[in-house]
């Protein structure tokens, strides 16, 4: 593995990234569905029209500032801006305390930021948005070929590729199995970008995040068929489950796994 930063250095860095990060991701949701482009026209207020200005673009401060209103026409600004911004500074600093590694930082958190508007996306649009996965995992490749290079691993290479492949093996046979009643196929598409970072770690984190995937989704689709939330025959949308089940192999992945090696007696 490669050095470990100091912690005050890792929090320094990627809050200010996470909170700028999460106010993109803003942009990301509301217009990659529509097709539209990130980076133009500049953000402006959907009712007046009245671009924002730049003292008005200061993640969560602004909003605060602001008391959740635009500044020219007072329509409320929602509050899952903040708690995008708030939530996406938060996560990425989790990870790279959790993972102190450079190399692992630079593979991961790419993925956990795309994951934040991947989720969002999926929930309100039922939909995984092709160039947010591959963006993601360009973004993350430098890193995990970085740690491969490096004088001691997080996981060997059969690991990692032996997580990549679980991944991809199971989702795009689901995929192929049902012919595209199982899963969607952006699904299919973001699964090999979450074997990649999770095999970056280690088969344990990749296998524990797959199998989390699934059991979140099944318990949340039980509980909301049996409250009547949800339909018989109503699609879940898998994304977020996919995306939690990794952040479960991300945070425990590896204390899961060996528990268990541990328990069945294959440890």
């Amino acid at each position: 593995m490669t050095a470990a930063l100091p912690w005050p250095l890792v929090v320094g860095l990627v809050a200010p990234l996470g909170l700028a990060i999460g106010s993109f991701l803003n942009v990301v949701v509301h217009r990659v569905p529509l097709g539209l482009s990130v980076v133009h026209p500049p953000s402006a207020c959907p009712q007046c029209r009245q671009p924002v200005r730049g003292r008005d673009n200061v993640p969560v401060l602004s909003w605060l500032l602001l008391r959740g209103r635009c500044r020219d026409c007072r329509t409320p600004i929602p509050v899952r801006y903040p708690l995008v911004e708030a939530g996406t500074a938060v996560l990425l600093v989790a990870v790279a305390l959790h993972l102190q590694d450079v190399a692992l930082v630079l593979a991961v958190l790419p993925v956990a930021a795309a994951g934040v508007a991947l989720a969002l996306i999926d929930l309100e649009h039922q939909r995984l948005p092709f160039a947010i996965s591959g963006v993601a995992l360009v973004l993350a490749l430098p890193g995990v070929v970085a740690d491969q290079l490096g004088s001691s691993p997080a996981a060997p290479l059969w690991q990692l590729l032996a997580g990549l492949a679980a991944w991809v093996g199971v989702y795009a046979g689901t995929w192929l199995l049902t012919g595209g009643r199982g899963m969607g196929l952006g699904d299919v598409v973001l699964a090999p970008v979450l074997g990649l970072a999770l095999g970056a770690l280690g088969l344990g984190p990749a296998l524990v995040g797959l199998m989390a995937g699934f059991v979140l989704g099944a318990l949340v689709g039980v509980l909301l068929l049996s409250t009547g939330r949800l339909r018989r025959g109503e699609r879940l949308p898998h994304g977020p489950f996919m995306l939690l089940g990794a952040a479960v192999g991300v945070f425990a992945g590896e204390p899961i796994a060996s528990a268990y090696l541990s328990l069945t007696g294959l440890s």
